[in-house]
């Protein structure tokens, strides 16, 4: 029976967030646009659940600023080239999986970015799906540039939308929160829809929230293969529904150093510095299936894993890893999800950094 290993790029795989990277490279403030977009693309997917839109749209929100301060195709595969940043392992694991299963990279990412990963891991391009972009295919008149170079100052001025985790609607936010999303609003679905750049944010459709559910789908057609089969990695808001769907049809969702999006919706949680671990769930995944996994996860300890057959090389690695980096793997349970979520945030922005750890 085929088992598949599909994962997230951006968490599981490398550092990088190349979204939010570029538009610190790009834009004035960037780093401050990019997080506020995104947290008003957490509450547009999470809370509000707007029709049509989905986690991770984010990355055609962005590209009219991008584009108003310069990024053009060339300029974005050139600076990807030169910031791709593994997680450590990150290269092993995908040489050992990729040897023992159908392997697949679901990523939100550019292409430009994608591509270059590629390359440095030497994984085959046609095994990924992510967001299609042509930068170029967009020109932007001068007067609507100059007006979006002015509204990316203005996002970059505002204060940060919150909320409880109970919200549920624009209600539930801080007067001020709601002027906030109420002007962003304004800027994405009335004022950019009104220029000729506007067609971007209908052409445009990243690899998130149910496309990359869709993409899970994709990666089994034509196989005979079940949802059963399917090891699915992520570790943010984009990689919900591909996590349900791999749980809920029997197959294993792991969250890989996650937020509380990525926990909420695993049944495996997992903090690691190195990327190795991965492929030892994987590999229990592909001779012993689901039931194999929480088994080992259920008794797992530097002391323990001999109890299970673990390949060498990748036993040898655990048994050298000091106690204070061996990686933690908890099954998720409703009685600790709150504590792992804290304990798993706090992880993932040590491995990331504060800027992109925080993102949703």
């Amino acid at each position: 029976m085929g088992r598949y290993f599909t994962t997230d790029c951006e968490g599981p795989i490398s550092k990088n967030d190349n979204a939010q990277e570029l538009s610190a490279h790009f834009i004035p403030r960037g780093g401050t646009f990019f997080a506020i977009v995104s947290k008003y693309d957490d509450f547009l997917a999470d809370v509000l659940k707007r029709p049509g839109y989905k986690a991770g749209d984010t990355l055609k929100l962005i590209l009219p600023f991008l584009i108003a301060f310069g990024a053009s195709n060339e300029a974005i595969q050139e600076y990807s080239r030169s910031h791709i940043l593994l997680i450590p392992g990150a290269l092993e694991m995908l040489r050992f999986v990729s040897r023992r299963m159908a392997c697949f990279i679901i990523s939100t990412s550019y292409e430009p970015y994608i591509r270059a990963l590629c390359d440095v891991v030497d994984f085959p391009v046609n095994r990924v799906f992510c967001t299609q972009v042509d930068m170029d295919r967009y020109p932007l008149n001068p007067e609507e540039g100059s007006l979006l170079r002015e509204i990316a100052r203005e996002i970059a001025e505002m204060e940060m939308p919150a909320w409880r985790e109970d919200a549920e609607g624009i209600a539930d936010l801080s007067e001020n929160h709601q002027r906030t999303v109420g002007r962003l609003d304004q800027i994405f679905w009335e004022a950019i829809r009104d220029m000729e750049i506007g067609r971007i944010l209908e052409e445009i459709n990243p690899v998130g929230g149910g496309e990359k559910a869709k993409a899970v789908l994709e990666s089994l057609e034509g196989t005979g293969q079940g949802l059963e089969n399917v090891m699915y990695v992520g570790d943010s808001i984009t990689d919900v529904q591909a996590l349900d769907l791999a749980r809920e049809h029997g197959g294993l969702a792991i969250s890989f150093n996650g937020n509380g999006y990525a926990i909420r919706s695993s049944e495996v949680c997992c903090m690691s510095k190195d990327a190795r671990v991965t492929a030892v769930l994987a590999d229990i995944f592909n001779g012993h299936g689901r039931e194999g996994v929480l088994d080992l996860v259920s008794s797992w300890g530097p002391d323990n894993i001999r109890r299970f057959p673990i390949e060498r090389d990748l036993l040898n690695w655990l048994n050298d890893t000091p106690r204070e980096d061996f990686p933690r793997l908890e099954l998720v349970s409703d009685a600790n999800r709150r504590d792992l979520t804290v304990a798993s945030e706090a992880f993932r922005q040590s491995v990331r950094g504060i800027e992109i750890g925080a993102l949703g």
